[in-house]
């Protein structure tokens, strides 16, 4: 008996599954139909289980745009005895080995999503699962046993850790890039980010996208833009001042002497590859429509399917990171794994009512959309009820702009985020009755401008009875400021944990934190509680020049559980963390009360330390 029936299971089951839930079907080339494609035909062409000559799988499955990048090649055997061998090298006589042997080949130009399939009955059907990104040695196995629907394949795909982290990568170099571009046509720090706000919201808009390329006048299609984004707007039920604030903030679009100019622009020859031929023929003046078409090609994808990531604030941060616009407004945006912490701390759930009084770019609302979300199991209603329950307020007209735009760009359609001064919206606030209170409030550009507690005191103010507060600060607010004697009379201090002194490396702050959290309405000495002090100095992340601070041993997973975990259970750890009562008047810092553990010293550190000591000293004395 041959393979043929094996191959007739797999095929059959295929055929069922092609439909996509975009409404679009993969493709199934049965050998030798693949040969149609050249790059593929190319690339097996010594890829022969025997090594003489070309290789042919039993079926590859393309996928339409926006995942073409994607194969699925598969191999099948009829003796399940034949699944694997022991070496891994046996390609002709074994599932696994031929069908790895393939994605060797093909993973030059793709990425390769392997399917090892021996048994001739759907009852005893062995199944092996391997994904190999274009460019990676070698292929890791999944721990999928089974035959899976395309739709399935395809988020086991986009959902793998490492492709994840791939296409988070290709979204930071697009951003170098595209930051690059946008500075050549003379668009300044804030109004890039704004830029690619307002055209992801607009590329939401199936009319848009369907006619955005046929503008040929560039006047129109800037036009075309602002009026799209006011639509969509409107259809979110987002009217009167806060609309008109947010089109005041896209209203450079229609007036900006390059994106707007019905004269053929020269653009510098480095940013080349996001101009079309038009441009570069001499046509016409394309610049707004090619980065309408770059943006749809590499960012909106990136949006949809990892919708709980701030990729605005992301922008954002690249397109400031040699400018002083962030750091003269005090703003400094606070990492997405910090943000995600915050949610574990609270103990966020699908009822929690999130309020942050210093939105940004809604970092810390996405964070916890993502929790909610998920609590929520697909219950449509409650999803509903959860984008009600992310409020914000935010006095930066363009950091309004983009934390609206930032959530409308993940189907959030109920926007609660509120334009103006946290101070003056409390009242409004509090009748929305928030439990559960995020914030990292603008930093003192000097010391005697020292004003976040009060930021603190506002968010708590407007939670309810017993919520909880957290709070990113700087650690100088821990050790002297007047506040805190404010905050002790009316809340309690449960928790304060050290940070690390780089959080903010990607930002090119200096500022080293630390975070606090509070029990609202209920004073300090009434509560006859110790409060519990972490050194959390160490989260894993280390410096990346070309991606800041990357996670890159994937430390941050454990190292953050065992912080929640010691926090939750008031447990210290020796080194790390302790309880302690303190008033107002004590400094609140780990550092100030941990005992140091001299026995772990070795001669090297301490002669490394005194060399950095000396260094220090000669440079004061210079």
């Amino acid at each position: 008996m041959s393979e043929r029936l094996t191959e007739s299971i797999v095929y059959d089951f295929f055929r069922k599954h092609k439909g996509l839930s975009s409404g679009q079907s993969v493709t199934i080339y049965p050998q030798p139909q693949y040969n149609e494609i050249e790059k593929i035909k190319k690339l097996l062409k010594n890829a022969s289980k025997k090594g003489n000559g070309d290789g042919k799988p039993e079926f590859i499955v393309t996928f339409p745009s926006p995942n073409s990048d994607l194969l699925i090649v598969v191999e099948c055997k009829k003796d399940i005895l034949k699944h694997q061998s022991k070496t891994g090298d046996q390609y002709g006589e074994y599932a696994v080995d031929g069908v790895l042997l393939y994605s060797s080949f093909l993973s030059k130009e793709y990425d390769v999503l392997s399917i090892a399939v021996s048994g001739i009955t759907e009852e005893q059907l062995n199944v092996s699962h391997f994904l190999q990104l274009k460019g990676q040695p070698k292929a890791k196995a999944l721990s999928t046993a089974e035959l899976l629907t395309f739709n399935d394949y395809l988020r086991l795909y986009l959902y793998d850790e490492d492709k994840e982290k791939q296409s988070y990568e290709q979204l930071l170099d697009y951003s170098r890039k595209l930051n690059e571009h946008l500075r050549d046509i003379d668009l300044s720090e804030s109004q890039r980010p704004l830029l690619v706000s307002g055209i992801l919201m607009a590329l939401e808009d199936a009319a848009f996208v369907a006619s955005y390329k046929k503008k040929t006048v560039p006047s129109t299609l800037s036009k075309f833009l602002v009026t799209t984004i006011s639509e969509k707007l409107d259809e979110n039920k987002i009217s009167g001042f806060a609309k008109n604030t947010m089109i005041q903030s896209y209203g450079f679009i229609n007036t900006h002497s390059v994106l707007a100019s019905d004269k053929l622009i020269n653009i510098p020859s480095q940013t080349e590859e996001i101009i079309s031929e038009d441009a570069i023929k001499g046509n016409y003046n394309t610049v707004l429509r090619d980065l309408i078409e770059d943006i749809e090609k590499n960012v909106k994808g990136f949006t949809r399917t990892y919708k709980y990531y701030d990729v605005l604030g992301k922008f954002y941060a690249e397109f400031l990171r040699y400018a002083n616009g962030d750091k003269s407004l005090g703003i400094v945006l606070t990492p997405q794994h910090i943000t995600e912490l915050f949610v574990d701390i609270a103990n966020v759930n699908e009822n929690s009512i999130i309020y942050d009084n210093c939105t940004g770019t809604a970092g810390f609302p996405i964070s916890a959309m993502k929790r909610m979300i998920e609590l929520c199991q697909g219950n449509s209603a409650k999803e509903e009820q959860v984008y009600r329950n992310l409020i914000g307020a935010e006095a930066n007209s363009n950091m309004f702009t983009l934390a609206v735009s930032n959530l409308l760009i993940r189907g959030v359609k109920t926007i609660n985020i509120h334009y103006g001064s946290c101070f003056e919206l409390a009242e409004d606030i509090k009748l929305l009755k928030p439990n559960v209170g995020f914030l990292n409030p603008p930093y003192a550009k000097k010391k005697e401008d020292a004003r976040e507690l009060k930021f603190v005191l506002n968010n708590l103010e407007v939670l309810q009875p017993l919520s909880t507060c957290i709070a990113i600060v700087p650690i100088s607010c821990a050790i002297n400021d007047p506040l805190k004697k404010e905050l002790l009379k009316k809340h309690t201090l449960e928790a304060v944990f050290s940070m690390p002194e780089e959080l903010f490396y990607d930002s090119k702050a200096s500022t080293v934190t630390c975070i606090m959290v509070f029990t609202a309405h209920k004073p300090h000495e009434q509560s006859n509680k110790k409060t519990f002090f972490g050194y959390w100095r160490n989260d894993g992340f280390v410096k990346n020049k070309k991606y800041g601070r990357v996670d890159s041993e994937k430390q941050w997973q454990e190292i953050k559980s065992s912080w929640v975990s010691s926090f939750r259970d008031r447990e210290p750890v020796e080194g790390q963390s302790l309880l302690k009562r303190v008033t107002a008047e004590d400094e609140w810092t780990a550092e100030a009360y941990l005992n140091t553990d001299y026995s772990t010293l070795t001669e090297l550190e301490f002669e490394e330390t005194l060399k950095s000591f000396l260094l220090f000293s000669l440079k004061d004395i210079s």
